[in-house]
């Protein structure tokens, strides 16, 4: 039998008790990034593609990344928190088992944003002067934010089910990780996991009052919104190879510095884009929630950032 949404809000918060941290106790108990160490593993970085650089110089630029990945999810959890705050006003005098998962949902990306500003910080501290990550997280929620509830709703489902798989996958099972590193991603997966539960289900409830030309303009919505992750990540991308250029220890040539800069494109676009799209369940759910011709437009729209998945309606 099919668990009821107050049955299904009930077990998500079930597990937000039994999995509650805190910070400071829990993540960073006063340890340091250790320089040593990955931030992290190679199957997100694709350093090993760069044969020209040296092992030290490798972790280096798995740093710079790492850097980067706790950065970009403090940037987005700012429009997934007012996100959620704002759903949860449908529920005010409906299903408070729903509003009670919803509003534990809403603290927890505030406490997010909290542990990526620490991480920040702390990094800051370990690695040389001159990185930058230009990014105004009310900006950039701002204009998240401008879509229809459906589009951001997805747009967040593929964040949170790429966070999951990024940590099951690579993160804790690389053994040269920073074991601060491992932790931070194992306590932020513990709750992503109902997280994405409450997104898909909200994307469901959203999209069972929606008209059919009102879920066309949001498909296109969807398409807009991942082309500006993705271009956002592009420039950062473009950022980073210069800081790691200017930092790294020596000069690079001119085709080393183009090498490393395509890598940190592609991964980038890998990390926030193609990892998402690809994702079994996001792949499911929206081909539920679609025709057959809106998947064929996302599909079409989206081709230029790489092959993906043959998408069919349900």
């Amino acid at each position: 039998m099919n668990a009821t949404p107050s049955e299904r809000f009930a077990r998500c918060i079930a597990l937000s008790k039994r999995v509650r941290w805190d910070v400071e106790a829990d993540v960073i108990r006063g340890r340091c990034f250790d320089l040593e160490n990955k931030f992290l593993p190679d199957g997100l970085t694709l350093v090993n593609r760069l044969d020209f650089l040296t092992s030290a110089e490798k972790r280096y630029l798995s740093q710079v990344q790492g850097r980067t990945y706790a950065n970009m999810f403090g940037l987005v959890e700012r429009y997934i928190g007012a996100k959620v705050l704002e759903l949860s006003r449908d529920h005010w005098f409906g299903d408070q088992v729903a509003l009670e998962a919803m509003v534990r949902f809403g603290d927890e990306e505030l406490k997010h944003q909290a542990l990526f500003r620490r991480i920040e910080a702390m990094i800051a501290e370990a690695m040389p002067p001159g990185y930058s990550f230009a990014w105004d997280p009310n900006e950039i929620a701002a204009v998240i934010l401008d879509k229809s509830s459906w589009a951001v709703l997805a747009l967040t489902l593929h964040i949170e089910l790429f966070t999951q798989a990024h940590y099951r996958e690579s993160i804790r099972t690389d053994a040269e990780l920073s074991d601060i590193t491992k932790d931070i991603f194992m306590f932020h997966w513990k709750e992503e996991s109902q997280h994405a539960v409450v997104d898909e289900m909200e994307w469901r409830r959203i999209d069972a009052s929606m008209s059919a030309d009102e879920r066309d303009h949001s498909v296109r919505e969807l398409i807009e919104l991942v082309r500006s992750v993705d271009g956002l990540t592009q420039a950062q991308a473009v950022a980073d190879g210069i800081y790691f250029d200017d930092t790294c220890g020596r000069r690079l040539t001119t085709l080393e510095t183009a090498a490393v800069r395509q890598t940190l494109s592609e991964a980038y676009r890998l990390q926030y884009v193609l990892s998402g799209l690809r994702h079994p369940r996001f792949v499911a759910t929206l081909a539920s929630l679609t025709t057959d011709a809106q998947l064929k437009h996302i599909r079409d729209a989206l081709a230029y950032l790489a092959p993906l998945p043959v998408l069919r309606a349900a």
